[in-house]
């Protein structure tokens, strides 16, 4: 295509720069986790092509090494990650990314020899034993199977030592909290109207179990939508330039090195042609952060107040609340993990247009991976952090206030429900709107009218009771 000049300090080639220069799109670089995913397949591909005799270990040994450069080079964008420099938005593909970490891989073998930057392109290096950022990097792959085993990798990885962790940890503090006030009754709410009596206990044990929930649905999307790979399709999912027994040796070396069991897909043009795996996946990510806002939502309205609202839960005070209101305080941390609903349920209209035909798959070949990936990835790392700011920001300095729930319970009319099978329903319809109206409790409405003994009124109105069946 012409000559192209790039940078003197940089690692990569013509093919990344063009990339570079044709995509000023959002100054959003392809995500870390995808280049190391990449780095970590290139290794295992250049280990296996050696063990099948098609790429001689000398030069294996140097792709593998410089491979190892890149894991422990991505720490920040100062380092290594410069030379990582494509927008999301380029080639639907991948392709220039991929480009990208060949031309990055062939370039350290380079400084690593002595030899110049772009050397790989000289034929009297390749013949000394030079390394080629297509014939040996790229050898048995294509951008059309490699970018998406990366996403695969990286999108497994991420679940795996990010949500499930902060999730397992949301989940042990809610769970801790269902414990130490189980004791505790409150009033219950439906339609946000006054209903029986419920401990505290369970409403907390509720949280704890939609959470553990999520945590089981990551489990699913990672283990088993996840790790199911492309790689050894190459350009249309025939396999075309790769090697008998390529993709499961991939695969087992990646098993072996990542402690997740990664599987060579059972159909390859499906792999490539569509990224269902992919919807689906994010699917199960967008029920997690329902989850979480409506717990979210939950303990910030319980907290309401602290005079004028419920005021049954005390949110800890991390911040002023207002420019211009002297003491007040609002409860951000709530607010926060909605926002971080609200953005992952954008995102997974992201990853379901870029997974539809016409959008993203079309014939042979998904192409809108490079925002798929960047959308699911953004989502893990989300909800990852924010349950872990959930968790160190206000759940563990959470209190109850108990002379709240009391004053509220004792006034509440739906503790008549309990009367209900003993003076009858529309009987006891009749006296709560007494006792609305006449700003009495329940207790008092039915002790006036002498309705039933007081030690059985005491027995019914127990309000423990009402919360045990049976």
């Amino acid at each position: 295509m012409g000559e192209m000049e790039v940078p003197s300090d940089v690692l990569y080639g013509a093919s990344t720069q063009r990339a570079v220069l044709n995509f000023p799109v959002s100054g959003r670089r392809v995500h870390d986790d995808v280049i190391r995913a990449f780095a970590m397949l290139k290794g295992s591909a250049a280990s296996v092509n050696a063990g099948l005799g098609k790429l001689d270990q000398d030069r294996a040994d140097a792709v593998m090494s410089a491979c190892r450069q890149i894991l422990h080079g991505l720490d920040d964008r100062g380092g290594l990650g410069r030379h990582f420099p494509i927008d999301i938005f380029q080639t639907g593909s991948g392709t220039s990314t991929n480009m990208n970490v060949n031309e990055v891989v062939a370039n350290l073998v380079c400084l690593a020899r002595g030899a110049e930057i772009g050397s790989s392109k000289d034929n009297a290096y390749l013949e000394a034993g030079g390394v080629h950022p297509n014939d040996h990097v790229n050898m048995g792959q294509s951008s059309n199977d490699t970018f998406p085993t990366a996403m695969h990798i990286a999108g497994a990885l991420l679940i795996e030592n990010a949500l499930r962790p902060a999730l397992s940890k949301l989940q042990g503090e809610l769970d801790n909290k269902a414990k130490a006030l189980d004791s505790l009754i409150k009033t219950g709410r439906t339609h946000l109207m006054d209903a029986t009596p419920i401990r505290m206990g369970q409403v907390f044990a509720g949280y704890a179990q939609q959470v553990k929930l999520g945590n089981d649905r990551a489990g699913w999307a990672a283990r088993e939508m996840l790790v199911n790979m492309p790689i050894g399709g190459t350009a249309v999912g025939t396999g075309i330039n790769t090697f008998t027994g390529f993709a499961e040796r991939v695969c087992a070396v990646l098993s072996k090195s990542l402690g997740l069991s990664f599987t060579e897909s059972d159909n390859h043009p499906e792999a490539q042609a569509a990224k269902d795996s992919f919807v689906s996946a994010h699917g199960y990510l967008k029920t997690i952060a329902v989850s979480l806002s409506k717990i979210a939502n939950d303990i910030r309205h319980l907290g309401s107040g602290p005079r004028c609202g419920i005021g049954e839960l005390n949110l800890p005070a991390i911040q002023p609340g207002s420019s211009i209101m002297p003491g007040k305080v609002n409860p951000v941390v709530c607010e926060s993990v909605m926002q971080v609903a609200c953005r992952v349920i954008g995102n997974d209209t992201t990853v379901t247009m870029a997974g539809m035909g016409g959008v993203g798959s079309i014939f042979e070949l998904n192409v809108a991976m490079p925002v798929m990936i960047d959308a699911f990835l953004e989502s893990v790392s989300l909800l990852a952090n924010v349950s872990n700011v959930f968790v160190d920001k206000l759940l563990v300095d959470l209190e109850v206030n108990e002379a709240r729930c009391t004053e509220l319970l004792e006034s509440s009319l739906m503790t008549i429900t309990a009367l209900a099978p003993e003076i009858g329903y529309d009987k006891c319809a009749a006296l709560a709107k007494q006792a609305h109206k006449e700003g009495k409790t329940i207790k008092q409405i039915v002790s006036e009218q002498n309705l039933m003994p007081a030690e059985r009124l005491a027995e019914l109105m127990d309000y423990d009771s009402m919360t045990r069946p049976g």
